[in-house]
């Protein structure tokens, strides 16, 4: 599956797209020479990309987040480098915006220069287990408040609909019509769909376009 140099990551708290843009970056680096991952979510620190720093580095993925993330301090802060993601047009990135409409005022400072240039790609993660998105109607507000808030559209979905440790071939299974719906009511298309990647040989010729993960671990 093909990538723009931008790949923007969003949806609401607890939809996994941390874990994805970590998982994604890593999956271009081995394709790519130059690949970032940059932890804009400047909202909510409880699961962050920093705590895959170590996991980056070796694999040569540039780290780029505030130096306080996964510390007891949150201050809603960016380090300058944050600006290599427009300023190098070599440089593949991926982009954890944050989560609903507040973490995705974050992005503004970068919107312009990323529509002029045009080579993105917005993507909406959606799980339809977690309580404020369990059906496709709910999940298409949410959508519209990041919309608003970026002022910039998304331009494909991400099902990454889990039961955490719980979760099962079925369970992967038994959200496609869920997605479907999202896609059908938002006018997007599907991009992947993600799977635990012990699932993933199982599952995989039964569903389309489909990504294992990794799952991060939470440093405490």
């Amino acid at each position: 599956m093909d990538f723009k140099r931008i790949t923007l990551l969003s949806g609401h708290y607890g939809s996994g797209k941390t874990n994805i843009a970590v998982n994604l970056a890593l999956q271009l680096r081995k394709s790519r020479e130059k690949v970032a991952i940059a932890d804009v979510d400047i909202v909510n620190p409880y699961f962050r990309s920093k705590d895959s720093q170590a996991e980056l580095e070796r694999a040569g993925v540039r780290l780029i987040c505030s130096e306080f993330a996964s510390s007891n301090v949150d201050l809603p802060a960016l380090p300058q480098d944050v600006y290599a993601i427009t300023d190098d047009p070599g440089l593949t990135a991926v982009i954890d915006v944050g989560g609903d409409d507040r973490g995705a005022l974050a992005l503004g400072r970068w919107r312009d220069a990323i529509l002029a240039e045009d080579n993105y790609e917005m993507l909406l993660v959606v799980n339809r287990f977690r309580p404020l998105t369990r059906d496709a109607s709910s999940t298409l507000e949410v959508l519209r408040e990041i919309e608003a808030a970026c002022r910039m559209p998304f331009t494909a979905v991400v099902n990454n609909s889990n039961l955490g440790e719980e979760t099962t071939a079925e369970t992967v299974l038994a959200s496609q019509e869920y997605a479907r719906e999202v896609c059908r009511l938002s006018g997007l298309p599907l991009k992947m769909t993600t799977v635990p990647e012990q699932l993933y040989p199982g599952l995989k010729g039964q569903i389309e376009d489909l990504f294992p993960l990794k799952l991060q671990e939470k440093i405490v």
